[in-house]
């Protein structure tokens, strides 16, 4: 699904590695296992509780897994670990790590780089997700480009380097043991939800159930939206600060990928750790983020001040 590109610089292939033949295909082969289960787990619990609907308990057990999952997407591995927006407690740091890699969007320290690169060359030649550089042109273009930039780049061949773009975080053992441990922490996302299930239900039906719903669904929905972030926001929505990218807000996704679709206010200012600068804008990771604030967990938060966000206003 990797769309072809235009001939690009050669700065642009600056801190990127290539998988060999064997690699990739091992690499696509798991890439397609975690895209098309979660997706036909959505089918099998529609049918399966078609005219009954979800339980109290796998509501409460997706959102809960969401909820920590999703955080330690947004809060650890992009505003804490890539852009360093803000410090955080020693547990505090290993847990939005554990979080994050249980999200099952790569491991820590592959994540990090990913999206440190992308920054660097945001929708130019040397990002590795842009809507923007498909080789084709009109409507097929633009079709080729979202699905690259929300799924196709998944299966490519680059990877990016990450003692080129995350050496911090290589040297920090810590983090470098959560991110060797992406294996066993993506089966544990996967498992927990289920016995957790079988804890509160004591049936084997409520096990199966919480593992569709906890666990499939669950991933689904955290993976489309944050693959949104990469697609929908570099193409639709609201410029509202001056970016070197074609970055943008878009406010229905702001609950859902706790407040990562103000991705024009993040671009413009990479490292905030407010996502949403308007008071009206919700930003969930930063309401978080706050209450963390108040209990000495975390430090040395970074914002753009008024005169900041009024120098990059859109005129």
């Amino acid at each position: 699904m990797a769309v072809q590109l235009l001939e690009r610089p050669a700065e642009s292939t600056r801190g990127i590695v290539r998988l060999d033949a064997r690699q990739l295909r091992i690499q696509r082969r798991i890439t397609l296992i975690l895209t098309v289960l979660p997706p036909l787990a959505v089918i099998a619990a529609i049918v399966s509780l078609w005219g009954t609907g979800i339980t109290l308990t796998d509501f409460g057990i997706m959102l809960a897994f969401y909820l920590f999952t999703g955080l330690g997407i947004t809060l650890g591995y992009h505003r804490l670990f890539t852009h360093r927006s803000f410090r955080a407690v020693k547990p505090l740091r290993v847990t939005l790590a554990i979080a994050g890699s249980m999200a099952v969007e790569g491991s820590v320290i592959a994540w990090v780089a990913t999206h440190r690169r992308h920054h660097a060359y945001a929708d130019q030649h040397g990002d590795p997700h842009s809507p923007h550089l498909a080789q084709a042109g009109g409507l097929r273009g633009v079709i080729l480009g979202l699905a690259h930039a929300h799924i196709g780049w998944l299966f490519s061949s680059e990877n990016s380097d990450r003692n080129e773009w995350a050496p911090d975080l290589v040297a920090e053992p810590a983090i470098a043991k959560v991110d060797r441990h992406f294996g066993t922490l993506t089966l544990a996302t996967f498992l927990l939800p289920a016995l957790v299930g079988l804890a509160l239900t004591g049936s084997f039906w409520g096990m199966v159930t919480a593992f569709l719903w906890g666990s499939l669904v669950r991933v689904f929905f955290l993976h489309h939206v944050t693959w949104s972030i990469n697609s929908i926001c570099h193409f639709y929505g609201r410029e509202a600060y001056q970016a070197r990218d074609e970055s943008r807000n878009v406010w229905p996704l702001s609950i859902p990928s706790f407040g990562e679709s103000w991705h024009n206010n993040h671009h413009a200012f990479p490292w905030s750790a407010r996502l949403g600068l308007r008071k009206w804008q919700i930003d969930p990771g930063w309401y978080v983020l706050r209450a963390l604030q108040l209990v000495k967990a975390v430090r040395n938060v970074k914002v753009p001040n008024r005169a900041q966000m009024l120098a990059k206003l859109k005129r």
